[in-house]
This record gives C-alpha cells, sequence and structure tokens, in this order.
C-alpha cells in the first residue's frame, strides 16, 4: 500500500498508509469509541458525508461478514484507523477488511496517531477533512464542505414489504430516513409485517395503510433540514402509535416546535452512558448522532424526559403523555454493542395493543 495523507480543514496534515481503495475523499472528520462494530459502522447510514475515526487501536480483528452489514450500501466517505488487521481470526469472517473497503470503494488511512486526533476533535469539535493519496493536496476549501442531501440518499425510493417467519401480530409502517438494518429485524421477530416507506411519504398516504403503529428511524445529517419529514411527522402524532429512534427522535421533537443543537463531538460508539429517569438505572448503549433535542424545550412541546446521557446531562429519550409516542436518542436495536435496552421495541409493541 502507498501512502495516504489526512489533512484537517485547519491545514494540520498526518501522513500514513493507504488501505480500502486508494483516491481522495473528503467528509465530515468524526470518532466512534467503540471496540467492536467495524462493519455495522462501515455501513451505517447515519454516518453519511463522515470520515471515521475508530479509536480501538486494531482494526477489525475478526474481519467482515454479511450479516453485521447494515445495509446493502456504503454512505461513509473514509476510515482512520491506527492499525489494520491483515489477518483476522473468527470463524465468521468472509474477507478482510482491506478487501471489504476496496471492494465497496471505501478510501481508509492507517498508521497514524488516532488518540492525537481523537483529542483534537474532542478539545477543538468535529471539523472536515481529506483522506488523499496527493501530498500537495489544497485544503483551503475544506472548511465549505457541509453534509447536505442525506435523508434523500440514505431511504428506500419504494415501499418495501417485509415479513415475519409465522403469525402477524401487527402492521408497522417504517420510515426510512436511513434505517439500520436492525431496526425492521427487531420488529420481524415480534412478528410483525413491516411496510418500509421513503422519507418522503405523507401522513395521510401512512394512515391510509391502516398500519398499528409508526416507526420513525434513525437517519444522518441536522434533523432541521428535513423541513417535510417533520411537518409530517407532526401529522401523525396523536393519531397512531409512534417510535422514534436517533434522527427520527430528534424530528419527533421538533414536529412538535421542539429545539435541536448541535454537539461539540456527539456521541459515537458503543459504550455511552445513558440514565433511565424513570427507575434510576443506567445502561450502556450503542449512540451515533451529532445533534440532540434542547432539554430547555420540554414543557412548551409537553413532553417528558425519560433518558439523559451521564457523561453531559443531554437529552437521550423523550415520552409523550397522552399521544402514544415515544422516543430514543440512543440505539436500542444495537448490532456491535449491547442490547439491554432491546425492551423497547416491547413497549411499542404494548402501545400498539391500545385502541
Amino acid at each position: 500500500m502507498g501512502k495516504a495523507y489526512l489533512i484537517l480543514e485547519n491545514g494540520k496534515k498526518y501522513e500514513g498508509v493507504s488501505f480500502g481503495k486508494a483516491g481522495t475523499s473528503v467528509g465530515e472528520l468524526v470518532f466512534t469509541t467503540g471496540m467492536t462494530g467495524c462493519v455495522e459502522s462501515l455501513t451505517d447510514p447515519s454516518y453519511f458525508g463522515q470520515l471515521v475515526i475508530f479509536t480501538f487501536p486494531m482494526f477489525c480483528n475478526y474481519g467482515v461478514a454479511d450479516a453485521d452489514m447494515e445495509s446493502s450500501s456504503i454512505h461513509v466517505r473514509g476510515a482512520v484507523v491506527r492499525e489494520v488487521c491483515d489477518e483476522p481470526s473468527n470463524f465468521r469472517c468472509q474477507e478482510t477488511i482491506q478487501q471489504f473497503m476496496e471492494r465497496m470503494g471505501i478510501v481508509g488511512i492507517s498508521g497514524v496517531d488516532t488518540r492525537e486526533l481523537t483529542q483534537l476533535i474532542r478539545d477543538g469539535g468535529v471539523m472536515n477533512a481529506v483522506i488523499t493519496d496527493d501530498p500537495d493536496y489544497d485544503w483551503h476549501s475544506l472548511a465549505d464542505y457541509r453534509v447536505e442531501g442525506s435523508v434523500p440518499a440514505t431511504s428506500t425510493k419504494v415501499v418495501e414489504e417485509l415479513l415475519p417467519e409465522g403469525e402477524i401480530r401487527r402492521t408497522v409502517a417504517l420510515m426510512d430516513y436511513g434505517a439500520k438494518g436492525s431496526i425492521p429485524e427487531n420488529l420481524l421477530k415480534r412478528g410483525c409485517r413491516v411496510l418500509v416507506l421513503p422519507f418522503d411519504t405523507k401522513a395521510e398516504d401512512v394512515l391510509k395503510l391502516q398500519v398499528d403503529g409508526v416507526m420513525l428511524s434513525n437517519g444522518p445529517g441536522d434533523p432541521a433540514d428535513n423541513v417535510e419529514c417533520v411537518r409530517e411527522i407532526g401529522n401523525l402524532m396523536g393519531r397512531v402509535p409512534l417510535f422514534g429512534i436517533c434522527l427520527g427522535h430528534q424530528m419527533m421533537a421538533l414536529s412538535q416546535g421542539g429545539r435541536t443543537v448541535k454537539l461539540k463531538f456527539g456521541h459515537r460508539g458503543a459504550n455511552q452512558p445513558v440514565k433511565d429517569l424513570q427507575t434510576g438505572r443506567v445502561y450502556i448503549t450503542c449512540q451515533n448522532h451529532g445533534y440532540a433535542v434542547d432539554m430547555g424545550c420540554l414543557d412548551a412541546i409537553g413532553a417528558k424526559a425519560r433518558f439523559i446521557n451521564v457523561n453531559d446531562g443531554t437529552c437521550e429519550g423523550l415520552d409523550y403523555p397522552g399521544k402514544r409516542a415515544f422516543s430514543m436518542q440512543f440505539h436500542p436495536e444495537a448490532h456491535g454493542g449491547p442490547r439491554d435496552t432491546e425492551w423497547a421495541f416491547d413497549r411499542f409493541m404494548d402501545m400498539m395493543e391500545v385502541r
């Protein structure tokens, strides 16, 4: 492998070794602290437009298994790692991470100090960067890059019907804003027929399907960019049970007149502590987001805080009393992370029982 360079929008340059596909890719530089979940992260639509620093020192020493992919497409712009594992050891391994990234067209750089980079982002906030094989790349335009059009780019283009094995207990509309594959998987194993709908499906068209509930998926980008999606969620509120995850959680709050804020460096990884304010229990959760619902707007929108982040006190989950709706900022369906909060899907099932 040849040389590669990671150049930040402030002009700082790191020299390393190219892996995956050689070339140049610009994105928003973020970091994830998970020890596992390499393939899940690379295929998570929520990383659309971003270059991801993996803080764990060895990258993907268990190799790649297709079953771990969260989507069939790649939306991450590149990977930054300390060391690539060339000889993975796992009975599920189908190919190396080098083979996978080259086949999927993902640019990568290894051999850089990911500890220094993570501290830089943690202290200074996320910034734009480029992975390139051109040592003379002109970095001055990097500050102009912005992640845009992320939800239309990651959503399904057609309605998809997914059927469970055995009896159909409920029918759920999954609004696809960039959904991870593990969300419908959790609905299917609970006996749900899942209708995966494009992001721009109107509320009235959703209701015509006579679904028992509506799932608002995760997804990438700034929630405030999705004005039409927010309006349609507002049109669904109170008319059908709603469960929102990540971006869906944020847009549900916006639909009620709430506010969202961009975090300094976001929460990304499988080790994020979240406190349940109802029980006092702390869960270790999987997260991937750069925005949060402003806790100061909750009274005005009729929402009640259910979960908060233990590290920084930000909003991690809301209940909407009397509206048969709730939401979570973290991922209860997490793959490549703890699954202690999968009970949220059971709560949604129970909510759909009430007429």
